[in-house]
């Protein structure tokens, strides 16, 4: 076994001594292709039936680094004459001796403000938490203790209800949007015997769309930022739109990583890819992550009573 699995079990061992604490969310550095990932009041945003799915690799060649995997769609539809959205999303983690699986279901309604479109949304969803105690190692010394209850062995699994709600602005010029996630705080018991928690989690994320006079060239800025309170993570960048069809950007996240983006759109399908470069003293032990975004969008006939929807300026 690596020291970087003893590690991983010792945070667990500390963690849930007395409820542990972590950031649960995933890192993802095309944010701003995933809205709704983090805030509930994006789901129908748009006219169309959207489909997103995104796989991460995060620090390659370093042991038990997160793997992470997320699926998820959304569309408009319209009841007594009201505009809602609805939107259902799966993500899967792996982190080192941790299996995280999360589901949830989306709902957001949609109002009429200052030429744009608000939404208010609400994710009710389960998260599902695996520790596979059976990969645990303990040195043999006489500092360890090789039957130390608190220190699980066989596979411990848990289970808790999540609750999330967001406010999402949509304008034909720009987007912004704020929201909260894990709001229950969900504990996870395993087997009765340990206990952790997911803290509450909240997002701003906002981004424009700036075209150039006379010119197929479209700049796209956002911002994403992120804190539980004990925590606090931003990043920032820009993507260059040619001709509404291929798109290259930079972004930076604070003390963390320089990313460089790449990705086209081609009859609704939109296919990206980030490297991430690490600045920290983590680069020392990795190459750097990969992510891939894919995204297909297909538009609803919904009659008239679209006319006065706004497009998603990720997709003009």
């Amino acid at each position: 076994m690596s020291r970087y699995k003893i590690i991983l079990t010792l945070i667990f061992i500390l963690g849930i001594a007395s409820k542990g604490y972590a950031q649960y969310d995933a890192q993802f550095s095309q944010y701003w292709e995933l809205p709704s990932y983090y805030n509930p009041g994006a789901v129908g945003a748009t006219d169309k039936l959207n489909i997103h799915g995104a796989t991460r690799q995060q620090w390659v060649g370093m042991p038990g680094a997160p793997k992470t995997f997320l699926i998820m769609g959304d569309m408009p539809f319209t009841l007594f004459k009201q505009q809602h959205g609805v939107g259902a999303i799966i993500s899967t983690e792996k982190i080192g001796l941790f299996s995280n699986t999360s589901i949830g279901l989306q709902y957001s309604f949609k109002v009429k403000l200052l030429g744009g479109q608000l939404g208010l949304g609400l994710q009710l969803g389960l998260i599902n938490q695996v520790f596979d105690g059976t990969e645990v190692y303990i040195p043999e010394s006489e500092y360890h203790n090789q039957t130390d209850d608190a220190i699980p062995t066989t596979e411990a699994k848990g289970m808790g209800f999540d609750l999330g709600f967001g406010i999402h602005y949509t304008h034909k010029y720009f987007w912004a949007g704020i929201s909260a996630q894990h709001l229950t705080s969900p504990t996870i018991t395993y087997d009765e015997k340990y206990e952790t928690y997911i803290p509450s989690s909240y997002y701003f994320l906002a981004g424009g769309n700036i075209p150039f006079k006379n010119s197929l060239i479209i700049l796209q800025p956002s911002l994403l930022l992120k804190t539980t309170f004990q925590t606090f993570q931003i990043e920032f960048g820009a993507t260059v739109k040619y001709n509404k069809f291929i798109w290259g950007g930079l972004s930076y996240r604070l003390n963390d990583a320089l990313i460089f983006m790449i990705g086209g759109e081609w009859k609704g399908i939109r296919l990206g890819y980030a490297y991430d470069y690490a600045l920290s003293d983590i680069v020392k032990a990795t190459s750097g992550s990969h992510e891939v975004f894919l995204g297909y969008s297909m538009k609803l006939e919904l009659g008239k009573k679209t006319k006065n929807k706004h497009k998603s300026i990720r997709l003009l």
